[in-house]
C-alpha cells in the first residue's frame, strides 16, 4: 500500500505505463502469496505460486529503479521501498527452499 500511495504522486502522463506497471506487479505479489497459501496441500502448486510471487516482487524492484531514474521518486524513498521488496524476496525464497515447513499434511485418522 505504501507503494500504491507513492505512485499517486507520479506524473499523469505516466499513468498508463510506469504507474500502472508498478501497481500491477506489487499487487500481484500479494495475490500470488494468497494463492500459494491456499495451495499448501500440494507442494508443487504451492512452490509454483511462490515462484510467481518472487518474479513479481523482482519486477516491482525494477519499476522502483525506473521511478527513481525518471525523477518520480526520491532516491531515499526508492531505496526504502526496494529494501522492503528485498526482505519480501528473502522470505519468499526461504519458503520455496523449504516448502515442507509450510505444507499442510493430511491428518491421520
Amino acid at each position: 500500500m505504501r507503494l500504491f500511495e507513492t505512485t499517486k504522486k507520479f506524473p499523469r502522463e505516466d499513468m498508463y505505463s510506469l504507474t500502472d506497471q508498478v501497481r500491477r506487479s506489487s499487487r500481484s505479489v500479494c495475490a500470488n502469496l494468497a494463492e500459494a497459501w491456499r495451495k499448501r496441500r500440494y507442494e508443487l502448486a504451492f512452490v509454483s505460486k511462490l515462484s510467481d510471487a518472487e518474479t513479481e516482487a523482482a519486477e516491482t524492484q525494477v519499476w522502483i529503479e525506473f521511478a527513481v531514474k525518471c525523477g518520480y521518486l526520491e532516491r531515499r524513498r526508492g531505496a526504502d521501498l526496494y529494501k522492503n521488496y528485498e526482505a519480501i524476496l528473502v522470505t519468499i525464497v526461504g519458503m520455496i527452499t523449504h516448502p515442507e515447513t509450510w505444507i499442510l499434511r493430511p491428518r491421520s485418522r
